[in-house]
């Protein structure tokens, strides 16, 4: 005898953590290319381009998170959720900066795998942060 199995919808938060990875993906490319960009091909310093790098990550993640993401809004004023946004990124910055820093200089990895390394940290705290205070 054949049983129909129909299927539960999905889960939001497990949809919305989902998309957000994608998300975070995209803004992943667009920090790590210009980051090589700016240090290999234009002689910046690393630091200095990764904070370039990771605004620019940033601005993606937060476009493609209001547009895609997250469906819920805690804040009317556009001007208001992107600071926060923002606010919440500069965390991630610095979360960011510190952690690249540290397992460059300290730890001895070549900056691409700092990179790897804080991109998860700061994944984390943003799809937690960006959800508990923006979009719930």
């Amino acid at each position: 005898m054949y049983h129909h199995v129909s299927e539960s919808p999905t889960d939001p938060l497990a949809r919305e953590l989902g998309r957000y990875a994608v998300v975070g993906g995209l803004a992943s490319l667009v920090d790590v290319a210009l980051l090589v960009g700016l240090t290999s091909g234009g002689g910046m310093y690393y630091l200095h381009a990764a904070a370039i790098a990771f605004g620019c990550g940033l601005l993606t993640s937060y476009l493609l998170s209001i547009a895609w993401v997250f469906q819920e809004r805690t804040f009317p004023n556009p001007v208001v959720e992107f600071g926060l946004f923002t606010l919440i990124g500069g965390i991630g910055l610095l979360g960011n900066g510190v952690c690249l820093w540290f397992f460059t200089e300290y730890a001895h990895l070549h900056y691409l795998c700092s990179k790897m390394v804080s991109g998860l940290f700061v994944f984390l705290w943003n799809f937690v942060a960006k959800k508990w205070v923006l979009f719930h």
